[in-house]
């Protein structure tokens, strides 16, 4: 428990203040929800105290900052353990800069970096060293890093270990990018014996096309489109049938069969979508394998049943499914957690450019202009930009990928009290802080208002709404199925580390800049199930 009050801190005749104060009838402390005056260090940017009730400003020295945010609700900065920044190589997808402005706005105040689509991409040391050179001086919220997985690459293991990668992550299917491929089981053995026995996570996108015979051939291995689709592409349910929920559980079956070589080894599934595969996990777990889920803001709060033909907003990879599969992934998060399977939610934020996603004018009127051609050659470009006018709304043609970082707290928010009137923020601290710091080991000091966490503070009104328009969409590229759509949950303002880094009334501290840390100390932390 946090300390309650004896006697205010000092301020030892410093002419600085050395403490911040911050306030409110209602905080979610330790995960549950109370009364809270939380003192932060200025010097440390770390929480010194917890007390359990609403203090005066008079019980701290004069001139010590001091606010009560009553009636607003002070949370924990959210991580999210899933979000591809795509900087260097793809910077016009996404980049640091833009996509942590992003992140603060929404509350998110640590976020960790997949290892694709940057390129290089987070698969060798040099990588990652790319990797980070390119962070310097860009990001507005703490950033770590994952990881690849790749055939040829276990050699590099170890040494991105070292370097402090939170975890890594492999696909089991066509990544979509050249520069990361596939692994087979031979390359996830190879990886598995490799960090046994290191302090890490080991991660899959967890899709296999399953095999029509005994044998294994290349189809098994790459994601290609039906041979006979079952319906126009731009229907999304033509898309759906081609990825069924077999893709996944015949993946995480190949995983679970290789759990074995290294027991001690913390192993995870991204993005789960089938309700399908959450029995066989269950087992897996019940028989002392260390294996855990995460879902997504998309499959929490969007059914195929909803999706236009042609709005390829919604196109990623596993698919958005049907209702009743979201109501299952719901039942899921709110059992009992020592229970369940699905630990955290994330927002997978995976943004392209938006002539990627092929949006035909019907669904988005901005496109209708990228197809007026003016230039020397415009007989010539405008034939081109008609024959990529014919894919326009083809959902195995665009880009797969949701765009919503920043946006999931009200998400979540939105969708868990259109369930649940009584629905409580707990539930959303608990999946979206604690359970993913933990995920990447950051437990001691992310993900949970606590004495010794960094005073990453989030500063929600829970009464407060908002439309998801370009102005409310800080990612690079406003292109998200969650546009024009009102959402509950306002953030007011955003703390990193004691620093106020976002108001919604006054936008970012511009004039201090980014002060975002890259968070590459390395794991010494054990990981749990």
């Amino acid at each position: 428990m946090a300390p309650h009050a004896t006697s205010p801190p000092t301020n030892q005749g410093s002419h600085f203040p050395s403490i911040t104060v911050l306030a409110s009838s209602r905080a979610v402390v330790s995960g549950g929800l109370t009364e809270a005056t939380i003192v932060i260090s200025n010097t440390t940017g770390k929480i010194t105290a917890i007390f359990h009730s609403v203090l005066p400003p008079t019980d701290f020295p004069p001139g010590t900052p001091y606010t009560d945010y009553s009636p607003y609700i002070l949370l924990p900065g959210l991580v999210d353990a899933h979000v591809h920044l795509n900087e260097p190589g793809r910077t016009e997808w996404e980049g640091f800069w833009t996509g942590t402005r992003a992140a603060a706005f929404g509350g998110v105040t640590t976020v960790i970096d997949m290892p694709l689509n940057a390129i290089p991409p987070t698969t060798t040391v040099e990588g990652l060293k790319v990797k980070v050179e390119a962070a310097k001086g860009k990001c507005w919220v703490d950033v770590g890093f994952y990881g690849g997985l790749i055939p040829g690459n276990a050699h590099e293991l170890k040494g991105l270990v070292r370097e402090g990668v939170r975890g890594f992550k492999g696909f089991l299917i066509d990544s979509g990018v050249e520069e990361f491929p596939a692994v087979t089981s031979t390359d996830i053995e190879l990886a598995m014996a490799e960090l046994k026995d290191e302090s890490t996570t080991v991660m899959f996108h967890a899709e296999m096309i399953p095999p029509i015979t005994a044998s294994v051939g290349d189809d098994v291995l790459t994601s290609a489109p039906p041979l006979a689709p079952t319906g126009p592409l731009t229907a999304y349910s033509t898309f759906l049938d081609s990825r069924p929920p077999s893709f996944e559980t015949y993946a995480i079956a190949e995983i679970l069969s290789l759990a074995h070589l290294a027991p001690d080894l913390q192993l995870h599934i991204v993005h789960l979508s089938a309700v399908q595969a959450i029995p066989m996990l269950k087992e897996a777990r019940a028989k002392g394998v260390k294996i855990t889920a995460e879902t997504c803001f998309h499959y929490l709060s969007l059914a195929a049943e909803g999706i236009k033909d042609g709005d390829t907003r919604h196109k990623c990879c596993p698919p958005i499914r049907e209702q009743s599969n979201q109501d299952a992934l719901w039942e899921e998060l709110l059992r009992d957690q020592s229970d369940g399977v699905i630990k955290t939610v994330v927002s997978d934020h995976s943004p392209c450019t938006p002539n990627l996603k092929l949006l035909p004018a019907s669904v988005d009127p901005r496109q209708q202009e990228e197809h007026k051609v003016d230039t020397p050659f415009a007989e010539l470009e405008q034939e081109a930009s008609m024959n990529k006018a014919e894919e326009q709304g083809n959902f195995f043609s665009a880009w797969g990928g949701i765009s919503s970082v920043g946006l999931g707290l009200p998400i979540l928010w939105t969708e868990g009290l259109k369930r649940n009137p009584d629905f409580s923020v707990e539930e959303i601290v608990r999946w979206c802080c604690q359970n993913t710091a933990k995920q990447v080991g950051l437990e001691k000091t992310k993900g949970d208002l606590g004495v010794g966490f960094d005073a990453d503070v989030v500063v929600f009104d829970d009464e407060g709404t908002f439309m998801v328009e370009p102005s409310t969409m800080l990612f690079r590229n406003k292109c998200s199925p969650y546009e024009n759509k009102t959402l509950k949950g306002v953030v007011r303002e955003t703390y990193l580390r004691g620093q106020k880094v976002f108001t919604r009334e006054a936008g970012f501290q511009e004039k201090q800049g980014p002060r975002g840390k890259l968070l590459l100390e390395p794991r010494t932390m054990s990981v749990g199930r």
